[in-house]
């Protein structure tokens, strides 16, 4: 997995390339909380991610409540067909604000 971040402004995006599985979504996590406080809003771009695993899920509910402590808004955007399935099926879709 690599990660790429992007900022415009004191909007964040990070575009994912790969797998977010047991092993990559500690990495994920870390990218995250090392910017935690330096933005505004969090955009993660989901276009050339291929699975997620649950250790993936919890990686980005635990990052939503950390955000809407501050209420800082996180969206999940370029969703494919098969993990909007995984989340569909998990319930995430109803928690998780995908675009």
């Amino acid at each position: 997995m690599e990660i790429t971040k992007n900022y415009n402004g004191k909007e964040l995006t990070f575009c994912i390339d790969g797998r977010i599985d047991t092993i990559t979504s500690q990495d994920l996590d870390k990218e995250i909380n090392d910017e935690l406080g330096n933005f505004d809003s969090l955009i993660i771009d989901f276009t050339n991610v291929e699975y997620i695993s649950s250790a993936g899920l919890r990686v980005l509910i635990a990052t939503q409540k950390k955000l809407k402590k501050d209420d800082i808004p996180m969206t999940i955007k370029n969703v494919n067909d098969t993990i909007n399935e995984i989340f569909r099926m998990s319930g995430f879709d109803k928690i998780l604000k995908i675009e």
